[in-house]
């Protein structure tokens, strides 16, 4: 899939020749040189996966799902082995990113909902105020053609959150994170225009059997096979379509992948599922507690993981074929940890690594990720890293990468230093993440994590992990480290700023009263 490139050691001296040739020119000749043309900016790609664990993909350990695609930007780019989501959940995260402020400070702190589950519900999440500059808008005003895929999350139809209104020139997916746990819906978005799927039918993407039913083929006749109609694969290809312009243009472009998989429901192509081993499965999932049930759980989660990994491929070959493959960095991440629900068998699967916690928690199951990255020419081959990234810090590096000037203010921090070889480089100083329906707050400072837990029931107490020695979170140090913590304590209640629309039980008020109030309406604005 990768072209040959240069070493490292080749291009240095390539450009100390490039740098010589023209002074020795000018010695001799007493002409001034010619001027060389800028080199193009570079096109980003930030592939943002949907409940992707850090051990559900090959180049992270994991030996039953088949992940090639993804494990090739490991190959020829730089794997690191701390990196780390904005929050436990879909929207939150999301927002994190986009605007590169941390839970303590970010506008959305949680998954607020507009409506239910209903075919003719409103749709959409709080929407990201006006106000905001996200990651799309700071690129396309730096030129660049801007596209978002997959699920936003960040506002509904027609709101000051939706992406046609926040820097996207395109968008087509899922406005609304529940309308996006069925993968067969009766409709997406397109540039704030509903946009019909020919010949779906609605149906509830959570459901329940009492007993399994009669034959595997009714389980697909039910909740839907195949690609003519399946959601991921009408957005790739929209995706496939509008990158391939872009790229045989040569116009500068950013493209925000937000692959809705593999978010439950367990719904994918049954080639896919034929991919894996039959005995896998023993038995089929009834859709209890929650979302739609399968005849063999394992293997179509397998199936959706190596489906997005198909589309990794071809979006990886799409930029190689159209000679952007060099000029083009690429991230790939996810926005939280693996869930626990919804037939997903997470320790089958070692998703979390055996680390503790799943999505929605703020111990490493939760918030630790893959995160990927690669440039030829400029992130070496292979590297691995064990500094401290987030997602959060991908508004500072990319706008790094690409010469542009990092606004202040932010809680982004740039690892292009550490992407381009610096071993010099400054290590981040610490990550805040806080999340009110788990009542508990978080940070991580070098080789320390300090949790601040029982905050729903008003009972805050505080649990101190030696990550290097105890990265699974087994053992709690505080009463050996005292002054370790007191010291982080500190840096949480700096990092914490308090928001009308997400308040924080125990810290901004009594958590039996906070944890009751329903979130006010966001047209209100969501810090007074």
């Amino acid at each position: 899939m990768t072209s040959p490139t240069l070493s490292l050691a080749s291009k240095a001296l390539f450009w100390a020749l490039g740098t010589l040739l023209p002074l020795s020119h000018a010695i001799g000749q007493e002409a001034a040189p010619a001027e060389q043309p800028a080199p193009p900016s570079p096109n980003v790609i930030v592939i943002y996966v949907d409940d992707l664990g850090a051990g559900e993909v090959g180049c992270y350990g994991q030996t039953k799902i088949q992940t090639p695609n993804i494990d090739a930007i490991a190959a020829v780019g730089m794997r690191f082995t701390q990196g780390y989501s904005g929050s436990p959940v879909c929207a939150p995260s999301r927002c994190s990113l986009m605007t590169g402020k941390h839970s303590g400070h970010a506008e959305v702190r949680d998954n607020w909902e507009n409506g239910g589950w209903g075919e003719n519900q409103p749709e959409g999440q709080w929407p990201l105020s006006q106000d905001e500059v996200t990651l799309a808008e700071r690129l396309k005003a730096r030129g660049y053609s801007t596209a978002g895929y997959g699920k936003w999350g960040l506002g509904g139809p027609g709101t000051r959150g939706a992406p046609e209104r926040q820097g996207f020139g395109h968008f087509y997916g899922y406005l609304c994170q529940r309308k996006a746990h069925n993968y067969y819906p009766t409709h997406l978005w397109k540039d704030g225009v509903k946009a019909p799927i020919e010949g779906a039918e609605f149906f509830p993407a959570h459901q329940k059997l009492d007993a399994p039913l009669g034959s595997i083929d009714e389980y697909y006749e039910r909740y839907g096979d195949g690609h003519e109609r399946y959601a991921p694969a009408l957005i790739a290809e929209d995706m496939l379509a509008w990158t391939r312009a872009k790229a045989e243009a040569g116009e500068p472009f950013f493209l925000y992948y937000a692959s809705v998989i593999p978010h439950l429901a367990l719904q994918v192509p049954r080639e896919y599922v034929e991919r894996y081993p039959a005995e896998w499965d023993t038995a089929p999932y009834l859709g209890k507690p929650s979302y739609l049930p399968h005849p063999s759980p394992r293997r179509a989660y397998a199936g959706m993981i190596s489906f997005l990994d198909d589309q990794v491929g071809r979006l990886l070959d799409l930029i190689e074929d159209t000679g952007q493959r060099e000029n083009t960095i690429v991230i790939f991440t996810s926005d939280n940890g693996a869930t626990y629900t919804g037939g997903v068998d997470f320790e089958f699967f070692g998703s979390h690594d055996g680390r503790r916690g799943q999505k929605g928690s703020l111990y490493e199951g939760g918030v630790r990720i893959p995160f990927l990255a690669s440039w030829p020419g400029h992130i070496a081959e292979g590297a691995v890293s064990d500094r401290l990234v987030s997602s959060i810090d991908l508004t500072a590096t990319l706008l790094d990468l690409i010469g542009a000037e990092v606004p202040v203010g932010l809680d982004s921090v740039s690892f292009a230093p550490v992407l381009l070889g610096d071993d010099e480089a400054k290590e981040r100083p610490f990550l805040y993440w806080e999340f009110r329906p788990a009542g508990a707050q978080a940070l991580r400072e070098g080789p320390w994590k300090l949790l601040r837990v029982g905050l729903k029931k008003g009972e805050p107490r505080l649990e101190l992990y030696q990550m290097e020695k105890d990265p699974k979170e087994t053992t709690n140090v505080i009463d050996k480290h005292p002054e370790i913590a007191a010291r982080m304590v500190r840096l949480m209640d700096m990092s914490h700023e308090p928001s009308r629309g997400f308040p924080l039980p125990t810290i901004d008020g009594p958590a039996a009263e906070i944890m009751k109030r329903k979130k006010i309406d966001p047209l209100e604005g969501p810090n007074g």
